[in-house]
């Protein structure tokens, strides 16, 4: 039995979340990079545009200042091996207190509210999180974290789709949440996209695949293709 304290989580998790507060991932940049070149020949504005994504992150890496005014909100996937024995306090506490401990240690912006509908009132850390949590074999803490502004967050939408629909509805389903979406979320946009499961299973899923990395294709040939209809379709919007 491995024994983990609280303190250790606390400290993974503000730094978890600095460093998404200030630093894109390689293989954004990476994507963003192959838009420019792609961008160059045949619409400068588009490029120029990304050239100053690209400028942004350099910027908020270099001085340590927030990618995007809009720091999200904290979610939380952990897995949590049955072997580990957390000491010192309650996982989910020690999660709250290092989103806390970054978004004010860190200037972050704070958009969370404790009443959604009636009072509004902020609670200034950016806290309660929201957490995942599934329980694994070993003796590690995982953890993955994702500050979801809340501008893709608005622009999020599931649907019940029949089995008949197949793959045809499917495509279809995300091509008009893209286009609804036009120009509300934050570029660079990435889509999410879970498919089966119940209602909750399904959103979950969708918002953990925004993680993976965009270099990587889907393991199953299928769904790879999926996905390379889908940004083909998605290109001929034109939004952006």
């Amino acid at each position: 039995m491995r024994e983990i304290c609280c303190n250790e989580i606390t400290r993974a998790v503000r730094e978890l979340f600095l460093g998404c507060a200030y630093r894109i991932g390689d293989d954004v940049k990476r994507a963003v990079e192959r838009a420019k070149a792609a961008e160059e020949r045949d619409n400068p504005m588009g490029a120029g545009i990304l050239e100053e994504l690209l400028e942004n992150y350099r910027v908020a890496e270099t001085e340590r200042i927030a990618l995007c005014q809009d720091t999200g909100m904290a979610v939380i996937f952990a897995e949590v091996g049955q072997d580990v024995h957390i000491t010192g306090g309650a996982f989910e506490d020690a999660v709250n207190e290092g989103v806390r401990q970054a978004y004010t240690q860190g200037y972050l912006r704070a958009g969370v509210v404790r009443d959604p509908l009636y009072d509004r009132v902020n609670t200034r850390d950016n806290t309660p999180a929201v957490i995942h949590t599934r329980v694994v074999p070993g003796e590690h803490i995982r953890l993955l974290g994702a500050a979801k502004g809340f501008g893709s967050e608005n622009m999020s939408r599931i649907a019940m789709l029949r089995p008949a629909d197949g793959e045809e509805g499917v495509l279809d389903f995300i091509v008009e949440t893209v286009r609804q979406a036009g120009p509300n979320p934050c570029p660079p946009v990435i889509l999410g996209v879970g498919i089966g499961g119940d209602f909750e299973s399904c959103a979950r899923a969708a918002k953990e695949m925004t993680a993976l990395p965009l270099d990587g294709l889907n393991p199953d040939p299928r769904y790879a293709a999926l996905e390379e209809k889908a940004l083909k379709e998605i290109n001929k919007l034109g939004i952006g």
